[in-house]
C-alpha cells in the first residue's frame, strides 16, 4: 500500500507540473490586477474611465497603494510565470518577452505617474511586451486559441500607435471612449489572453494539445 505514492511521484512530468505552475500565475495576474482596476475606479472621487489615464489610479490618495501593489504582483507574476513556462517548452524567446514586460509593470508601480519621463518608459515596455507576449504565446497553443492569441496581441498594439498618436497631439483617435478607454484597449486584450492562457495551461496535458 505504501509503494502507490511513490509509484505515482516517480511517474510525474516535470514539464508538466512546470507548465501547471505556469498556468496558475499567468491567470492569477490579470485576475488581480483586473479586480484592482475595477475596485480603484469606484473608489476614487471623481474617477473616470473614459478620461482618466490607468496609471492615474496610482498617485490617487485612496487608491495609490491597491493599484501600485497589483501592478508591482502583476510584473512578478509574470516574470515567475515566463520563468516556469520556459522550463516547460524550452523556447528561447519566453523568458526575455516575459522578463521585459513584468520589468515594466514593476517599473511602472515603483515610479508612478508623478515622475512622469520614468514612469511612461516603464508603462511603453509593459504595453509592448505584454501584448508581445500574446502574440509569441500562439506558438505554444493549438486550435482557436492560436488565432485568439494573436488578434489580441495585434489589437493592443493598434490600440497603442492610436493612443501614442492621439496623445503627442498627431491626430485624436480616442474617438468616443476616449483618453481612459483608449488606454483600456492596449491593456486589455492581453490581460484576457493571458487568463484563457493561464487557463490552457493548468489543464491536463494531451499529447494531442503539446506543440
Amino acid at each position: 500500500m505504501g509503494e502507490g505514492p511513490l509509484i505515482s511521484m516517480r511517474g510525474t512530468d516535470p514539464a508538466d507540473s512546470n507548465r501547471t505552475v505556469a498556468g496558475v500565475l499567468l491567470f492569477l495576474l490579470p485576475v488581480q490586477f483586473l479586480t484592482a482596476l475595477m475596485a480603484g475606479a469606484a473608489i476614487a472621487p471623481g474617477y473616470s474611465i473614459n478620461t482618466n489615464a490607468i496609471s492615474d489610479l496610482g498617485v490617487i490618495g485612496e487608491t495609490a497603494w491597491l493599484f501600485n501593489a497589483s501592478l508591482f504582483a502583476a510584473g512578478l507574476l509574470n516574470i515567475a510565470g515566463g520563468y516556469f513556462l520556459y522550463r516547460s517548452y524550452g523556447r528561447g524567446w519566453i523568458l526575455p518577452v516575459f522578463l521585459l514586460a513584468g520589468i515594466g509593470a514593476i517599473g511602472a508601480a515603483v515610479f508612478t505617474l508623478d515622475i512622469p519621463g520614468i514612469h511612461g518608459l516603464f508603462a511603453l515596455a509593459a504595453f509592448v511586451f505584454f501584448n508581445l507576449e500574446a502574440i509569441a504565446g500562439s506558438t505554444l497553443v493549438r486550435g482557436p486559441l492560436r488565432a485568439i492569441a494573436v488578434i489580441a496581441g495585434i489589437l493592443g498594439l493598434v490600440f497603442l500607435v492610436a493612443h501614442a498618436a492621439s496623445d503627442f497631439g498627431i491626430t485624436n483617435l480616442y474617438g468616443p471612449i476616449g483618453h481612459g478607454g483608449s488606454e483600456r484597449m492596449i491593456v486589455y486584450p492581453a490581460l484576457f489572453w493571458l487568463a484563457a492562457f493561464g487557463g490552457y495551461l493548468m489543464a491536463p496535458a494531451t499529447s494531442s494539445r503539446s506543440p
